[in-house]
């Protein structure tokens, strides 16, 4: 038996995973912390004390339904931070990762740090059976309320005791995707997260729409995107369309960001992961126009399943 558990204490998701490497089977807990209807948000120290809450019964949970006990754990693996990049730090990490700590500790079993980064990146890997990708240069969007990132993974260039080496190589010069997605969705009358309603309102839209993203070389501008909505909303008065649009832009955005890399870095494979990625309608029009993979809907938003693989991988 070969059981490794990843921890996940992101901005807005408690998650647990237990991953068994014979089998490939997963199996997660995870749960939404609580934000007031109309805040577009937590602050930290909040979110912290969610997750001290929250942790605890994921945990039970997850052992209840489990086939093993912890002393079955051959190690633990969490996100310590968001990126892997010097200065990246969010306070709501410090719970997960100080749990793992402590578990090691008190186990005797190894302890591995990941970034929540590279937990989505292995996700999507996970999820849509192409670990392989480990072993070559790839392209990975990370696209969620807190980055619109274009990373460069190369295994060769990782360091000693890292699996990937991820290099930033596009992003957003000012709002999110997801930033933008729950802004124009609260406008519009949505609960934060704002994603499913938006997709759900867009759904409604069946006309052709034309959007010209702002783009700087291989990175975007997003923030006047929430005006333009704003106004069109203001024009119109559809909800469906202001949705629409509001897709439309990421899409957009995307699309060309996608463009401007493969035409400096070449031709690799491409993989979009991260919450806003699990929107059907942005996936189904960006696969029509991209050889790409997209990470599948249910490992999309902020899990623990790549960190528990991640795990898995480095304690061979």
């Amino acid at each position: 038996m070969s059981k490794y558990l990843g921890i996940d204490t992101s901005n807005y998701t408690t998650s647990v995973c237990l991953f068994d490497d014979e089998t490939n089977e997963v199996l997660q807990k995870r749960r939404l912390l609580p934000v007031s209807k109309g805040e577009l948000g937590l602050r930290q120290s909040d979110a912290v004390f969610h997750h001290t809450q929250q942790l605890p019964i994921l945990f039970e949970e997850l052992f209840k339904e489990a086939s093993c006990a912890l002393s079955d754990i051959k190690a633990v693996g969490a996100s310590f931070t968001p990126r892997k990049a010097q200065g990246s730090y969010m306070p709501c990490f410090t719970v997960g990762s100080g749990v793992a700590r402590i578990l090691s500790a008190s186990l005797n079993i190894p302890l591995f740090d990941f970034s929540h980064q590279q937990g989505h990146i292995a996700s999507a890997l996970f999820s849509t059976d192409q670990m392989h990708l480990f072993d070559k240069t790839f392209l990975a969007f990370h696209v969620s309320g807190g980055t619109t990132d274009a990373l460069l993974v190369n295994k060769e260039k990782a360091t000693l005791g890292e699996l990937l080496s991820v290099e930033l190589v596009g992003t957003t010069l000012d709002l999110n995707a997801g930033q933008l997605v729950d802004r124009v969705g609260l406008m519009l009358g949505c609960d934060f997260p704002c994603g499913r309603q938006l997709e759900t309102l867009a759904l409604l839209h069946n006309e052709p729409i034309k959007a010209k993203p702002t783009i700087k070389g291989s990175d975007c501008c997003l923030s006047g995107v929430e005006n333009i909505c704003k106004k069109a909303y203001d024009t119109k008065n559809d909800k469906a369309y202001t949705a629409a649009l509001c897709l439309k832009y990421i899409e957009e955005s995307l699309y060309e960001m996608t463009k401007n890399i493969i035409e400096k870095y070449g031709d690799m494979p491409i993989v979009f992961a991260g919450g806003v990625m699990s929107n059907s309608i942005i996936r189904n029009n960006l696969t029509q126009r991209l050889s790409c993979t997209f990470c599948e809907p249910q490992y999309s938003t902020d899990n623990a399943c790549g960190i528990a693989v991640l795990t898995s991988i480095l304690d061979k």
